[in-house]
């Protein structure tokens, strides 16, 4: 089944000529969450949510269907991945996303066209979210040729120039001076675009993160730097590993601004995301955001998570989960009913089976493979 999303001015094509995956266009996307779109102002009903800053935030039904079936889609391949790795199918590391797809796809909402994403070794929801293929990234996950690395790169190292997407890396904040250097660039060549750098609460205390902040204030780059704290560096609690844990405030040496972010609702996620890329855009330099998030799953699938309870996991699952909240406004503001829901549901099932199907009988890369691509 083909991967079909509304237009908007952010371009998402098939991502990898080697996917047999069609095509996805992203959702609907707006200048401004301040005040109501101006879908609403000709009468479209919307959903509101209020952010951290105690700002409203309005969704139009089409917006909120769309994050609705976007955090779905990521979460329902992360689960097909973990089924495939437990089936063996899929070796080395696999760090899933369950629980944090509001942060991606909030962020994705808010971008335009050029601008640029990287991040670290939890990358698979990135990769979605910014239209990669199913197919292709399934693939990668396997070991096949028509993955996005062409079953050469695994889980941490899946790249797409056509869709801006810079990677997974699998050094612990080693992207955030790659970020950086994006938005060196981008100012270099004044091509208004902006470089959205993706690292987690673990990444934060790193030594090349704070040499990132200073060049990126010094010089006034165009980056908004994402900490995505879901509470745990691998089995470590920010409370433990962490001075000062508001981690918003890591750039206020290097005056650089910076907010916590609800990040287990999407549409608070988009307005604090689309505030930060126009400080960044607008020539202002460098943003941070915290996104306060969770996980469900552990580290990664190796690590059993016996550092937290059960208890604790299942609280966040049943008040917390973000794709729960938005499927309630769904039925309860936008009036849809549960067939309605029900039927977005199947077909994102369908395509993540589809794609683990692609992924396990695609071929594997041809042996000769090794050496193409390798700088000697």
């Amino acid at each position: 089944m083909a991967e079909k999303k509304p237009t908007t001015s952010r371009k998402r094509s098939s991502g990898t000529s080697r996917s047999s995956g069609t095509s996805r266009t992203s959702g609907p996307s707006r200048s401004s969450r301040s005040t109501k779109s101006a879908d609403a102002k000709s009468g479209e009903k919307t959903s509101t949510a209020k952010s951290m800053t105690g700002e409203t935030v309005h969704f139009t039904r089409d917006e909120d269907v769309y994050a609705y079936r976007e955090m779905l889609l990521v979460r329902r391949f992360e689960e097909k991945a973990g089924q495939l790795y437990g089936m063996g199918l899929i070796g080395g590391f696999c760090h899933l996303y369950i629980g944090q797809e509001a942060v991606v796809v909030g962020m994705q909402m808010a971008l335009k066209e050029g601008d640029q994403i990287i991040t670290g070794y939890r990358d698979h929801g990135h990769m979605i979210a910014c239209g990669m293929e199913s197919k292709g990234v399934m693939a990668e996950l396997t070991g096949r040729r028509s993955g996005y690395s062409k079953g050469k790169g695994g889980s941490m190292h899946m790249f797409s120039v056509d869709k801006n997407f810079y990677g997974g890396h699998g050094i612990v904040g080693a992207q955030v001076p790659l970020g950086t250097g994006l938005a060196f660039a981008n100012k270099y060549r004044e091509n208004g675009s902006v470089s959205i750098t993706y690292f987690g609460d673990g990444a934060a205390n790193q030594g090349q993160v704070y040499e990132s902040f200073n060049m990126a204030k010094l010089w006034s780059l165009p980056v908004v730097y994402v900490i995505e704290n879901n509470k745990y560096g691998m089995g470590t609690s920010v409370e433990r590993a962490s001075s000062t844990t508001n981690l918003s405030h890591r750039g206020a040496s290097f005056e650089i601004p910076g907010e916590q972010v609800d990040g287990m609702e999407v549409h608070a996620v988009r307005a604090a995301g689309e505030r930060a890329i126009a400080h960044a855009r607008e020539g202002k330099g460098p943003y941070i955001l915290e996104m306060l998030t969770y996980r469900y799953r552990g580290h990664s699938m190796s690590d059993p998570a016996k550092y937290r309870t059960r208890d604790e996991v299942n609280k966040m699952r049943t008040e917390r989960d973000p794709i729960e909240h938005l499927r309630s406004r769904l039925i309860e503001e936008h009036k849809m009913s549960e067939d309605e829901v029900k039927k977005i549901d199947k077909e994102v099932r369908d395509i993540i089976n589809e794609a683990a199907e692609f992924a396990q009988s695609d071929p594997e890369p041809d042996p000769s493979e090794l050496w193409t691509d390798v700088v000697r």
